[in-house]
């Protein structure tokens, strides 16, 4: 069982910068994929970025260049820098782990609040 907790979402004006946090536990962490989605409200959840265990990062055309996705894997935990928000970005962000023997996503966080104002 992996659990997942994000932190350090917030108000924050557009222009402005936040980095998430998602701590994960398990012992095998360094082999997850690590994704980011977000849900807005009234729409679908959406996918913004993942890394590979190996480090290898994948962006939403919506955030590259905006976004950076990392991860410490001593620390077991997978951030989110965003860069340059927009009011757009406004949503409820999570962070999801798939296990390499697996076809999806199979732990998920229990989401934070990204609010950005204008």
């Amino acid at each position: 069982q992996v659990q997942l907790t994000e932190s350090g979402g917030g108000l924050v004006q557009a222009g402005g910068s936040l980095r998430l946090s998602c701590a994960a536990s398990g012992r095998m962490f360094s082999t997850y994929r690590m994704g980011w989605f977000r849900q807005a409200p009234g729409k679908e959840r959406e996918w913004v970025a993942y890394i590979t265990g190996g480090g290898t990062t994948f962006y939403a055309d919506s955030v590259r260049g905006r976004f950076t996705i990392s991860r410490d894997n001593a620390k077991t935990t997978v951030y989110l820098q965003m860069n340059s928000l927009k009011l757009e970005d406004t949503a409820v962000y999570y962070c999801a782990a798939k296990r390499p023997t697996v076809e999806t996503y199979d732990y998920w966080g229990q989401g934070t609040q990204v609010t950005v104002s204008s």
